[in-house]
């Protein structure tokens, strides 16, 4: 029982410990963690390139050893900064699972500004095996949102040709677009009917995402589609 005890003060006293010596210039990464070691990344850059075709940027922060990421956040030095991470596949979403000792940071400009854009990325990283809370600190620049906005609409591709046309709505600014063919089939495609489907995306007015699609006769026996995607901001 002493053994017990000491551990449980020592835990109860590292967490603590670990609280008290958050910087004062973090974020909410330990939010919910009882024991949270904040790491702090640096201001990253962020291309401000304009157009449709927006350059991403991507920076990786790890934990300690023995510790995974529990939490994550950023400040942004303007609000047209999209921010995501990368996160693993698996159930349920959790420390652990979706994240692991590293995780890895991805941003895009979609604002028309020119100056120089940059995030800086916070992790809060909890011991393998636990966590709880903690009270954050305030901070005075912003923190991350939602930008842009992913419209996207998916279509039957079948042989022949075909155009599929995607815009944002109004009020709204093409900052990215991207497609990518998917099959309903009990196996994964073969290499001939990956092949037997084809697309050309372009932008028409910097506006509208277009895509020219062609299937051959092997695409007939199968559903497969289209997801034609465009990257749509209101910031200015």
């Amino acid at each position: 029982m002493t053994r017990s005890f000491r551990i449980a003060a020592l835990v109860a006293t590292l967490a603590a410990a670990l609280v008290v010596a958050a910087p004062a210039g973090s974020a909410n990464e330990c939010e919910g963690l009882q024991v949270c070691v904040p790491i702090v990344g640096p201001w990253v850059s962020v291309p401000a390139a304009g157009g449709a075709a927006r350059p991403e940027v991507r920076w990786q922060l790890t934990c300690p050893r023995s510790f995974i990421v529990g939490g994550l956040d950023a400040r942004l030095t303007e609000r047209a900064i999209d921010v995501s991470f990368v996160g693993l596949l698996g159930s349920p979403v959790n420390p652990g699972i979706t994240t692991s000792r590293s995780v890895t940071f991805v941003a895009t400009h979609v604002g028309r500004s020119s100056g120089a854009p940059s995030f800086k990325p916070y992790i809060g990283c909890m011991p393998a095996r636990g966590g709880g809370s903690r009270v954050p600190t305030s901070v005075s620049v912003f923190p991350p949102g939602q930008p842009a906005t992913l419209r996207s609409k998916t279509v039957r591709v079948r042989p022949g040709a075909a155009t599929v046309n995607l815009g944002c709505r109004p009020g709204e600014r093409l900052v990215g677009a991207s497609h990518a063919f998917g099959f309903f089939t009990r196996t994964p495609p073969s290499a001939s009917l990956v092949s037997s489907v084809s697309g050309t995306r372009a932008v028409r007015g910097g506006k509208v995402v277009v895509v020219s699609l062609r299937g051959d006769a092997e695409v007939g026996g199968v559903r497969a589609v289209v997801q034609v995607q465009a990257l749509c901001s209101r910031s200015r």
